[in-house]
């Protein structure tokens, strides 16, 4: 005799668990915009880095760009779509890691910028009028001008979800 067949659950519970919905109050909202303009700020930063002659301690720099551009990436599709929970157990802690995503962004955008700047006074001999040696320092200014850029948003954003936090919200949108 054969076993029963797995009990399945209804339509209705198995399309509520694997739906995707679209929060507009997120994509709409000041943590939705300010997301988009951090990932605009920082492709900026890393493609003004990656299309310079680049050594030393540049690298870091990229390396932060990039990957908190992905982290940001992940972190605003997973809320727009409503998807926080796939997380492992911090997808119940949605806005603390978040803001906790944009402190550690801040602080290592703060460093990053900070070898840009560093990057920028040492180039700063090819700023002359008449230098016809190709010079990496207009994109480092750059950069540095991007990396300030990011620091600041993520900073705003932090602000703006640790004042979330501290309201008894527990939700991003």
């Amino acid at each position: 005799m054969l076993p029963p067949p797995p009990r399945q659950p209804p339509p209705q519970a198995r399309a509520a668990r694997g739906a995707v919905s679209l929060q507009r109050a997120f994509l709409r909202g000041p943590l939705g915009v300010l997301r988009l303009l951090q990932l605009l700020a920082g492709a900026a930063f890393w493609i003004t880095i990656a299309s310079s002659r680049y050594q030393g301690p540049v690298h870091f720099a990229l390396f932060v760009s990039v990957l908190f551009w992905l982290l940001t990436l992940a972190l605003y599709f997973l809320t727009l779509l409503g998807k926080q929970e796939l997380v492992p157990v911090l997808g119940s802690r949605w806005l603390v890691v978040n803001v906790a995503h944009d402190l550690l962004a801040a602080a290592l955008y703060g460093a990053a910028m900070g070898i840009m700047i560093g990057q920028t006074q040492s180039h700063s001999y090819c700023n002359l009028k008449d230098y016809q040696m190709s010079c990496a320092y207009h994109a480092f200014l750059a950069a540095a001008v991007c990396g300030g850029l990011c620091l600041g948003l993520y900073l705003l954003s932090a602000l703006y979800g640790g004042c979330r936090h501290c309201q008894g919200e527990r939700e991003v949108a």
